[in-house]
């Protein structure tokens, strides 16, 4: 049977050594350190090389965020466990973002804290549904936001007259019917459509409302 070597680290003594006999009375699992602020725990990661560091956030010295930032930066690959009191997302995104795995509240269970070091051991990260909501929840703000910026910069720099002859190019009309319903000639029509092809990057016109669909300028 594999044992795997775990790095404690949190500067209460008695919660860490509870943590431990916890930890050391599963088979498959040892506690081979213990380090009580986030440079102690720089140094026993380098020395010890555990398949898992358990990392508090709130210590002196040296936090568990930015211990976890060093340890990822100098030690790839390394597999933390973000174990706090904090409930808050900006802890929760800190942590995720500096490179931990997984994040557990100190209020969770036995059993679930157990799970939680064997996904982590396993490959797969460990979050408690609720906050694995709220990871999936920002995930789509970003996404969404990032699409809006692409799309706003990739949209087309249209005069308020091309954007008129557009919606009539989205409707199939031709020049004369687009002539006749801007009161405007004929040849200004062709030019403005020459004008909006190059700035949609068009071939032609039915490429023209297809893109303009797409970049959301044509009135439903």
């Amino acid at each position: 049977m594999t044992v795997f070597r775990i790095l404690l680290v949190d500067d209460h003594d008695l919660f860490r050594a509870g943590l431990a006999g916890l930890i050391n009375a599963q088979p498959d699992l040892e506690v081979v350190g213990e380090a009580g602020d986030g440079l102690e725990a720089l140094k026993m990661a380098r020395d010890l090389k555990p398949d898992l560091i358990v990392m508090d956030i709130n210590m002196p010295i040296c936090d568990g965020l930015e211990a976890t930032r060093l340890i990822c930066t100098e030690l790839p690959g390394s597999r933390i466990l973000t174990l706090t009191v904090h409930d808050e997302d900006e802890k929760l995104f800190a942590a995720i973002k500096a490179g931990a795995v997984g994040y557990l509240l100190k209020s969770t269970d036995k059993a679930n804290f157990l799970e939680g070091l064997r996904n982590v051991l396993a490959g797969e990260s460990a979050l408690p549904p609720k906050l694995a909501t709220r990871v999936l929840d920002e995930f789509a703000r970003m996404m969404n936001q990032a699409i809006a910026i692409t799309s706003d910069e990739d949209a087309p720099d249209l005069t308020h007259r091309e954007r008129d002859v557009l919606q009539y190019i989205g409707a199939g009309s031709s020049d004369k019917e687009i002539a006749a319903q801007l009161s405007i000639s004929i040849y200004t029509v062709k030019s403005h459509v020459r004008n909006i092809l190059g700035k949609l990057h068009a071939v032609n016109r039915r490429e023209a409302a297809r893109l303009a669909s797409q970049h959301g300028l044509l009135k439903k």
